[in-house]
């Protein structure tokens, strides 16, 4: 009987039968992991649909001229320049309250700079342009 690295560090038959090494199975893990990145692709891809660059982005620019009835509003909306555009502008008070809402209409143009005053029927402290889309006919 030959001496193996297994037999030298323990006698034989001493310890019980030792169990040869078996081969990894790696397809299990590669399976998992292609299961693991599809996921992460399919949620990636969700995401970006949903809060990626969309066809209008509104911004505000600026507002002032606040007063208890009113105020007025400067806002930028990013869209194609052939597109015209309808954008819904939002005052709030200081209790974030809404007391003025309006769908104000957005010229066709690169990226248009709009100028509007909104009635209110309380003294705003903020104003907000949540959503555009495109222009809807009256």
């Amino acid at each position: 009987m030959t001496e193996t690295h297994a037999t030298a560090k323990y006698p034989p038959g001493r310890y019980g039968r030792r169990r040869e090494p078996r081969p990894r199975r790696s397809w299990p893990v590669i399976l998992v992991a292609a299961v693991v990145v599809l996921a992460g692709v399919a949620i990636a891809w969700r995401l970006f649909q949903q809060y990626g660059p969309q066809e209008y982005e509104p911004q505000v620019q600026r507002f002032s001229n606040i007063t208890d009835d009113g105020i007025n509003v400067e806002f930028v909306v990013r869209k194609d320049a052939e597109k015209e555009a309808t954008c819904r502008v939002r005052a709030r008070s200081a209790s974030g309250e809404e007391v003025g809402l309006a769908e104000v209409d957005v010229p066709k143009g690169a990226e248009p700079v709009v100028s509007y005053r909104l009635a209110t029927s309380d003294r705003p402290v903020t104003v907000e342009v949540p959503a555009c889309g495109p222009r809807r006919s009256r």
